[in-house]
């Protein structure tokens, strides 16, 4: 088999990984709470190198690599937790979080099983029953881990430290949550997330602003530029394989034959 095909198939799947992603970033680019994703890459002399110096084989011994495994490496995907900018709605229960933290949600999946998940999405709404639940239906929690419920037919205020307050009394206290590491973080659809085992929950210091919804960090033009670098990369490691194919092409047909 020629590397060189090889090398132009691994960019084209790096590249095809990379337009996935940012597609999806612009599909969201105007949801609520969404935080854009990335990718990661190695290339081969990267890879090779490391291996180089790999000690745990023991020295003066000698370890493949792969079978014929040149060109790119595709990574894993990462989140951009960085604050997107604040859209004013006038909502009270438009929610938004100024700094490090997630709102703790009551999560129900199609089995009826029950979890705690976690948002920067606040676009929250009040039942008639009076629970303030998620755009999605799912139920905002307090402090002690309870479903917020509070009187429909009264006017709320809520203040920074996310303390609802009814008629002139503290009737419930809005979560905020944060982890020592975002990186045992889980996403689940598109702003939801969810611990993993490691994961270490601690209190957050975000303040919490009613009447604000924090907008997705994604930026468009940023977003198009990338695209368009994506899409010459990949018709680059297109042309490669249409300069290998029509050499073979000319070995198979030309070369081979007698005069």
């Amino acid at each position: 088999m020629l590397k060189g095909l090889y090398v132009a198939y691994t960019g084209m799947m790096n590249e095809q990984n990379r337009m996935d992603i940012m597609t999806n970033n612009l599909a969201n680019a105007s949801t609520v709470g969404y935080k854009k994703e990335g990718s990661t890459s190695q290339a081969f002399d990267k890879i090779l190198t490391l291996k180089i110096k790999d000690a745990s084989v023991g020295k003066g011994l000698i370890q493949r690599v792969g079978s014929n495994n040149p060109g790119v490496k595709i990574g894993e995907n990462y989140t951009d937790f960085t604050q997107g900018s604040f859209r004013v709605t006038d909502n009270t229960y438009d929610l938004a979080l100024a700094g490090e933290g997630f709102f703790a949600v009551e999560f129900t999946n199609k089995a009826g099983e029950t979890s705690t998940m976690y948002t920067r999405a606040g676009q929250f709404t009040l039942d008639k029953e009076g629970y303030l639940r998620t755009d999605d239906g799912d139920y905002v929690l307090d402090v002690q881990d309870r479903r917020i419920r509070l009187n429909p037919l009264m006017k709320s205020k809520i203040s920074d430290n996310g303390t609802i307050t009814q008629n002139g009394r503290d009737v419930a206290r809005i979560q905020v949550a944060d982890f020592e590491d975002y990186n045992y973080l889980e996403k689940y659809g598109e702003t939801y997330y969810r611990p993993v085992e490691g994961a270490a929950l601690k209190q957050g210091t975000a303040e919490v602003k009613s009447g604000y919804l924090e907008m997705a960090n994604v930026q468009v033009v940023s977003e198009m530029v990338n695209l368009i670098s994506i899409a010459r990369a990949y018709e680059s490691n297109q042309k490669i394989i249409q300069t290998y194919d029509s050499t073979l092409e000319t070995a198979v047909t030309q070369l081979g034959k007698l005069s």
